[in-house]
């Protein structure tokens, strides 16, 4: 078990966002009192194969958010799972404050971080005090399975938190893919809980689940008690 681990971040959407500013400013401080340093580690691996455009757009808004939480920001082009094994990437993780994951496609990031040396040194990291947050796709890849919302079949997570699983982006997915989700929430594939988090809402774990922003957390199949 654990003994100090750090905050981790469901997000519905919203990264980099003001309406974010606030929560990302406390899981870095959290962080930076338990002897973490004043990092804020963006790692756009869910969209970076959108090209270029896509990948300066996520480095951009990122940069922009860690100026004005008052942090380092270091952006992580880990693009294909080659650079996942990258020693300098792995180094540049340690002792980070803030580890955050951007959305796009969360089966992306599974694959590539599956048993790499990236994602055992931010686990390591983790459970030693690091904050971790994952927005939309990257809070579907840290669960044990990832709903095929872009694909027609469930995949394997990177398991982190094992009996998660989770559906962003809840109050617009009902309008874009109501016969998807009803049939997400039917299916018991696994043992897990399911949970459809809204927009520029999260829900984070310290010694407790809590419900932060202006949505709603669902529990849609299972169980799983936190504060409002």
């Amino acid at each position: 078990m654990d003994q100090n681990p750090g905050a981790i971040a469901l997000v519905g959407s919203g990264e980099y966002s003001v309406q974010m500013q606030e929560l990302e400013t406390q899981l870095l401080h959290r962080a930076i009192s338990r002897g973490k340093r004043n990092t804020f580690i963006q790692i756009p691996t869910a969209s970076s194969h959108e090209g270029d455009a896509s990948r300066e757009k996520w480095k951009r808004l990122g940069q922009e958010q860690s100026d004005r939480i008052g942090s380092e920001c270091i952006y992580l082009p880990i693009h294909e799972r080659d650079d996942a094994f990258n020693a300098e990437f792995v180094d540049a993780i340690k002792d980070a404050g803030l580890i955050y994951f951007s959305g796009g496609d969360p089966h992306r990031v599974a694959e590539i971080y599956r048993d790499s040396p990236v994602w055992q040194k931010i686990v390591e990291e983790w459970r030693t005090g690091t904050s971790l947050a994952g927005c939309s796709a990257g809070a579907m890849a840290f669960g044990g399975s990832i709903m095929g919302l872009r694909r027609s079949q469930h995949s394997e997570g990177l398991a982190l938190l094992p009996d998660i699983e989770v559906i962003p982006h809840y109050d617009k997915m009902l309008g874009w893919l109501p016969d998807r989700v009803a049939a997400f929430i039917a299916q018991s594939i696994t043992k897990g809980t399911l949970l459809g988090i809204d927009e520029n809402t999260a829900l984070v774990l310290t010694d407790a689940w809590r419900r932060y922003g202006r949505g709603k957390v669902h529990v849609l199949r299972g169980s799983l008690e936190f504060e409002e």
